[in-house]
C-alpha cells in the first residue's frame, strides 16, 4: 500500500521543507501553538518516507516527536478552554 504512494515521495519532501521552514518561523515569532500545529505534519510525512525506505531510526524519532507535538496541542487547547 506504502508503495502506491512512491510517487508523491518527492512532493512530499518538498511539503515537509516548506512545513519546516514555517515551523522555525513561528519559533522565532513566539506562536507555539502554531509551530506545533506545522510540525506534526512534518513528522508524519518524514514517518511515511522512513516506512517508504524501511529506515527504523527516522521512524521511531519522528514518532516520539509526534507524541510531544499531539501533547503539547493537547495542552495548549486544555488550558484556552
Amino acid at each position: 500500500m506504502l508503495v502506491a504512494f512512491a510517487a508523491y515521495e518527492q512532493p512530499l519532501k518538498w511539503l515537509a521543507v516548506a512545513l519546516g521552514i514555517s515551523s522555525t518561523i513561528c519559533i522565532v515569532q513566539g506562536w507555539h501553538i502554531q509551530a506545533m500545529s506545522l510540525s506534526l505534519p512534518f513528522c508524519l510525512i518524514w514517518i511515511y518516507i522512513g516506512w517508504l525506505r524501511s529506515e527504523r531510526q527516522l521512524q521511531y524519532i519522528n514518532m516520539i516527536f509526534v507524541v510531544f507535538y499531539l501533547y503539547g496541542i493537547a495542552r495548549h487547547l486544555v488550558l484556552a478552554l
